[in-house]
């Protein structure tokens, strides 16, 4: 019997797959468990439109992060700190503290954990900050760090 996946099933088959299984196996507990659909012309078409539908989203979220892009990478983010001898920061400033700042100035919702920043910033001066906005876009970000008066 033809199923359609409606969820990961381990061994057998993954979500939107269709595949030819056993007829107890299918009737007993995949379509019981809700786990599978029998794979009829009604079936078939509704997981082809929902395919499209999904497709369609993922190119407008990535087109979403390619204007992102291009606006994130003309801001530059200014830091005011106190500072040692020889540029050292009293402290760092963290990506927690860079994302606060884009929201704060700009308006612009990141999640800390998509600024790929190594270690903080711990000296004056400029650095790029990679921020990943998409598994296939990232952007960089400019960070100046001064010595507050």
């Amino acid at each position: 019997m033809k199923v359609i996946f409606l969820k990961d099933v381990k061994g057998k088959g993954k979500k939107g797959e269709v595949k030819n299984v056993a007829d107890g196996y299918a009737q007993n507990f995949l379509v019981k468990q809700g786990l599978a659909v029998e794979a009829n012309q009604a079936n078939v078409s509704t997981l082809n439109a929902q395919k499209k539908k999904e497709e369609k989203l993922a190119a407008e979220e990535l087109a979403d992060a390619k204007k992102l892009k291009e606006k994130m990478d003309k801001i530059t983010l200014e830091f005011s700190t106190k500072a040692g001898e020889g540029g050292r920061l009293f402290g760092s400033i963290t990506s927690k503290q860079i994302a606060e700042e884009l929201q704060k100035a700009h308006n612009i919702k990141i999640d800390k954990r998509k600024i790929e920043l190594p270690d903080a910033i711990r000296s004056l001066g400029y650095t790029k900050v990679p921020v990943k906005l998409h598994s296939e876009v990232t952007s960089t970000l400019n960070v100046h760090v001064k010595e507050a008066n």
